[in-house]
C-alpha cells in the first residue's frame, strides 16, 4: 500500500501569493500568462520634437514676461513728465506772442497804481450856507490807513473836502498836514473802503532823463485817465501864474497832465510812485497842455507825510 508523502513546513518564506498562483497553475498543467510586452523607446526624432515643444513653450513664458516688463516701463516713463529745454520755452513765448495781444507797460503801470488813485474835490460854501464845488484834483493813496497826498493848491482855503475811491465809495476828510515850500497837503479819510490799497513809493536817485512814466488823475475832473511819456529833465524849477512861490527841485515830464491832474502820482513802469503831479508850464491863456509838467519828487512828499526817508 503506497504512502502518501509526508512534507514538513518549509523554513523559507512562502512564495508570494501570484508565484503560488501561478506555480498552481503550472501543477495544475496551465501555461503561465506571457508577460505584458515593453513599450517600445521613442525614436531620436521623436524625443527631439518633444523637447522643442518643451523649449517654445519656455521661450513663449519668458517672451510673454518681457512683454509685461516693457509695458510697465513705458508706462511709467509716459508719466513722468520731460525736462523742459530753453527751446521749449522760446518757443512758447514767440507762440504766445504772436497768438495774443499784451497789455502795454504803460497800461499794465496804470492797472497797478488805479487802486490807489483818489478823486479829490474841494467844497467852499455860498451865501446860503450851501456847498458849491470850489475844484477838481487828484490825491494818491501812500498809507492804508487813509493818508492821502496832494496838491496844497487843491485844497487850500476849501470849507470840506470830499474823497472817492477806486471802488467807487466816498468819504469826507481833513487836512492833516502841509508842506507849502512843495505846494504839497496831507490828507486824512474819515471813512474807508473795506480794501483800501496804498501806492508802493520809489526813490528817485535813480531816475534818468528818457525814462517812461505814467501819469493817472482826473483831468477837468474826467478820470481817472492815463497818460504816458518819459522824464525830460531833474532839478527844474516853477513858479505858476497864480503862485507867488517858486519850487525847487522838480522832476519834468512830458506826459500829457492837465487842471484835474494836480495832486496826482507820476509813477514808473512798474506803477511805483516817484514824484506828486503839481503843475503845467502853460504861458497862454487856453491852460492847456504844451508838453512841460512838473512833479514834487516822492522824497519831499513822503517827508511831509511824516514818512522816513529812502
Amino acid at each position: 500500500m503506497r504512502q502518501t508523502p509526508l512534507y514538513s513546513r518549509s523554513a523559507r518564506p512562502g512564495p508570494a501569493p501570484e508565484a503560488a498562483r501561478v506555480k498552481s497553475d503550472v501543477v495544475q498543467g496551465e501555461a503561465p500568462p506571457a508577460p505584458a510586452p515593453a513599450a517600445p523607446r521613442p525614436h531620436w526624432r521623436q524625443r527631439l520634437a518633444g523637447a522643442g515643444r518643451d523649449h517654445r513653450v519656455i521661450w513663449s513664458a519668458w517672451l510673454l514676461v518681457l512683454a509685461l516688463l516693457g509695458g510697465l516701463w513705458w508706462q511709467q516713463s509716459a508719466k513722468a513728465p520731460r525736462a523742459l529745454t530753453q527751446k521749449d520755452i522760446d518757443a512758447a513765448v514767440l507762440r504766445t506772442l504772436s497768438t495774443q495781444n499784451l497789455p502795454s507797460r504803460a497800461a499794465r503801470a496804470a492797472e497797478k497804481i488805479r487802486p490807489a488813485v483818489v478823486r479829490v474835490v474841494a467844497y467852499d460854501k455860498d451865501k446860503k450856507g450851501e456847498e458849491v464845488e470850489q475844484g477838481v484834483g487828484t490825491g494818491v493813496v501812500i498809507q492804508d490807513e487813509g493818508i492821502i497826498l496832494t496838491n496844497l493848491h487843491v485844497v487850500q482855503s476849501a470849507q470840506g473836502i470830499k474823497l472817492t475811491f477806486a471802488d467807487g465809495s466816498e468819504s469826507r476828510a481833513s487836512v492833516a498836514g502841509v508842506q507849502a515850500q512843495h505846494d504839497l497837503a496831507v490828507l486824512q479819510a474819515h471813512t474807508l473802503p473795506d480794501d483800501l490799497h496804498a501806492a508802493t513809493l520809489r526813490t528817485t536817485a535813480d531816475l534818468v532823463p528818457g525814462d517812461e512814466v505814467v501819469a493817472v488823475g482826473f483831468p477837468f475832473g474826467i478820470g481817472p485817465s492815463t497818460s504816458a511819456g518819459v522824464i525830460s529833465g531833474l532839478g527844474r524849477s516853477f513858479k505858476s501864474p497864480e503862485g507867488t512861490q517858486e519850487i525847487d527841485n522838480l522832476i519834468q515830464f512830458d506826459a500829457a497832465a492837465n487842471p484835474g491832474n494836480s495832486g496826482g502820482p507820476l509813477v514808473t513802469m512798474d506803477g511805483e510812485v516817484v514824484g506828486v503831479v503839481t503843475g503845467i508850464l502853460n504861458p497862454t491863456r487856453a491852460r492847456t497842455f504844451l508838453g512841460i509838467g512838473f512833479a514834487v519828487p516822492i522824497e519831499s512828499a513822503a517827508s511831509a507825510a511824516g514818512l522816513p526817508p529812502f
